[in-house]
């Protein structure tokens, strides 16, 4: 995760996404504040890819161990 001293959820950090997005969307910024609000964004934009690599990479890891044949010779899953 990002070494930031407290690292957002997923879901913390795309609502504060989202709201960054209105708030440059909407404008009346400074072109200070809008370079704020974009390098802010820019980092939980990174935040949630950390978040969305590292549940593709446990996804990935539970389907292969799941196709991996069963040690009493049945490829029945156990669900």
């Amino acid at each position: 995760m990002p070494e930031e001293k407290q690292t957002p959820s997923y879901e913390q950090a795309r609502e504060e996404l989202t709201e960054v997005v209105r708030r440059l969307e909407t404008g009346g910024l400074t072109l200070e504040q809008s370079i704020e609000l974009w390098e802010r964004g820019e980092r939980l934009a990174a935040v949630c890819e950390e978040w969305l690599q590292g549940a593709r990479a446990k996804l990935a890891a539970a389907m292969a161990q799941r196709q991996e044949p069963q040690p009493n010779g049945s490829d029945d899953a156990p669900f």
